[in-house]
């Protein structure tokens, strides 16, 4: 059975490492907040100028001046803080943010990603996605696997403007756990009760299938 936006992002959680900064897309990765695992401590930063980012609050207790890079209300943990853009994109192009969990609309075989354009369809804008998977160290995409029209979002090239060249580590779709390395996606998990073949068919791009695939663990 494929997963859920919050299983994707609760799959994604279990990639934190302790004391790293991370930054969460707008999408599917602000989700990610909310399934931290015990015994690990992580600083969310978003890119409008917020660094300490906690789960999303509970409905009625809401601030609308404190909000997320995806203009949703979130919550900030003791000892957070608040500053400008101008700060917050020097600490993402300094390199102090490690990881970066974005959604995306294509990612190719070779790590390339397209995720803020779509030609003829109107856009806000780039937002801060160029600038974060030049900048991390590591950089994992929450995605669905196909679109709407059940074509593969996980391509030999990618078709939509780039986001950033080779960049891409992993992937976790509602389908699958996948990794980027030698020009190649190479499944790690399988969404539970989906099988291999399932996830092949849904695969435009080089799908690299060693020994068994266990299923994910959420």
């Amino acid at each position: 059975m494929a997963l859920s936006k919050q299983e994707i992002a609760q799959r994604i959680a279990q990639e934190l490492q302790d004391k790293t900064y991370v930054n969460l897309g707008i999408g599917i990765p602000t989700l990610v907040a909310n399934y931290i695992p015990e015994g690990i401590e992580v600083e969310f930063q978003s890119e409008n100028g917020l660094l300490g980012m906690g789960p999303f609050p509970i409905e009625g207790t809401e601030d609308a001046d404190l909000i997320n890079a995806g203009k949703q209300t979130v919550t900030i943990l003791d000892g957070g803080s608040l500053f400008d853009s101008a700060t917050s994109f020097a600490m993402i192009r300094g390199q102090h943010v490690q990881l970066t969990v974005l959604g995306a609309m294509e990612v190719a075989e070779n790590g390339d990603i397209a995720n803020w354009k779509i030609p003829g369809r109107m856009v806000k804008g780039m937002g801060g996605a160029m600038d974060l998977v030049a900048s991390a160290e590591n950089i994992i995409v929450a995605m669905m696997h196909t679109n709407k029209r059940g074509e593969s979002k996980l391509l030999k090239n990618c078709s939509l403007p780039l986001t950033g060249v080779g960049c891409v580590k992993k992937v976790v779709s509602n389908l699958a756990v996948m990794e980027i390395k030698d020009g190649a996606f190479h499944l790690l998990e399988r969404a539970p009760g989906v099988t291999v073949e399932e996830i092949q068919n849904a695969t435009e791009g080089t799908l690299i299938v060693n020994g068994e695939i266990p299923e994910m663990k959420l």
